[in-house]
């Protein structure tokens, strides 16, 4: 205790003794922030332009907040051209400082390879320090790296403990992903009760992938009593949302009347937007459809084409129909 007190009075005398220096850093800073305020409004407002010059003079001026969110805008190319390298430099800046966000943003660089070369060590690193500073995002993305050995030794049990950690400070992402280890039993033992809990938290929490989750819970009757209804409900938020594998696996449904009057054609709708999605699942249903002519007119040429398309995304399924379709087409 005795170490805590002597080390508090020393900062009582340094700010004592420089009255005339930290009247001039207030000054700067109220400059700064009011500059960064204005910035933030007039971002807000979409003037860029605008948001750019404020934000670089409170950065310039000391606040990283003007830093970190000049960075997006470089790289989003937002009122600037877009430069990774730049927004590199800012989010470093800002991290160096003490800004969380900033480490996370930079970490984020280094995993994708933009503005620096790419190095998961170090994204790593960056995560961990976000983490460690309450940037609970950071905590999820080192996760990741824990959940499949980049830039660290890959330790499962470590990543559901960031998952969770990231979940418990309100990161939905963490909460989705975390629910996925109970499912699969990875790091920890399977439980899909408390995949169930934590899907529908996401969910709640607005990470629709975590609602996509419940749907498959509720519709293979997974942790909680079967429920297709809910299943279709639960897909189609996802769908609305983005998600298309919600919009493949609402089609799904549809297409065999699990939860819903059996509607062909507006399964083949749910998988053509899936498929546009870039959902491969969607492609390779709809190439079903085509080739059997349930819910659209048959064409072997059609199927192939889709049966192709999810096969050069990487569905299998996709490439054995296409091989099959083929044969058929031969004849």
């Amino acid at each position: 205790m005795k170490k805590v007190v002597v080390l508090l009075v020393c900062a009582v005398v340094l700010l004592v003794g420089d009255t005339v220096l930290d009247k001039s850093g207030i000054e700067s800073s109220f400059g700064a922030k009011k500059a960064y305020e204005q910035g933030k409004a007039f971002y807000n407002n979409k003037e860029y332009d605008k948001a750019v010059e404020l934000y670089k003079k409170a950065c310039d001026s000391g606040n990283m907040h003007g830093c970190y969110d000049l960075g997006l805008m470089y790289a989003f190319g937002n009122g600037v051209e877009k430069d990774f390298g730049k927004a590199a430099e800012l989010y470093k800046k800002a991290c160096d400082s003490g800004n969380m966000r900033g480490c996370h943003n930079l970490g984020v660089m280094y995993t994708s390879g933009n503005g620096v070369e790419k190095d998961f060590g170090k994204a790593a690193e960056l995560y961990k320090k976000a983490c460690d500073g309450g940037e609970v995002l950071g905590c999820t993305n080192l996760g990741f790296m824990y959940n499949n050995g980049n830039g660290v030794e890959k330790d499962l049990g470590k990543a559901v403990e960031l998952f969770k950690k990231a979940c418990n400070g309100g990161e939905m992402n963490g909460c989705y992903n975390l629910g996925v280890m109970y499912t699969n039993g990875d790091g920890v033992e399977k439980d899909f009760g408390k995949a169930v809990q934590l899907f529908k938290k996401a969910c709640d929490g607005g990470e629709v992938r975590g609602c996509g989750n419940l749907g498959s819970m509720y519709a293979n009757g997974n942790g909680v009593e079967k429920n297709e209804q809910k299943a279709v409900q639960l897909y189609k938020k996802v769908c609305d949302g983005g998600d298309m594998l919600g919009c493949s696996n609402l089609g799904f449904m549809y297409n065999n009347g699990n939860g819903v009057e059996k509607n062909e054609q507006k399964a083949a709708e749910l998988y053509k937007k899936a498929c546009n999605g870039g959902e491969m699942n969607g492609c390779y249903n709809l190439g079903l459809m085509y080739a059997d002519g349930n819910g659209v007119e048959k064409d072997f040429s059609k199927a192939a084409e889709l049966f192709k398309k999810a096969c050069d995304g990487g569905n299998m399924h996709g490439c054995r129909s296409l091989d099959i379709i083929y044969r058929l087409m031969a004849k």
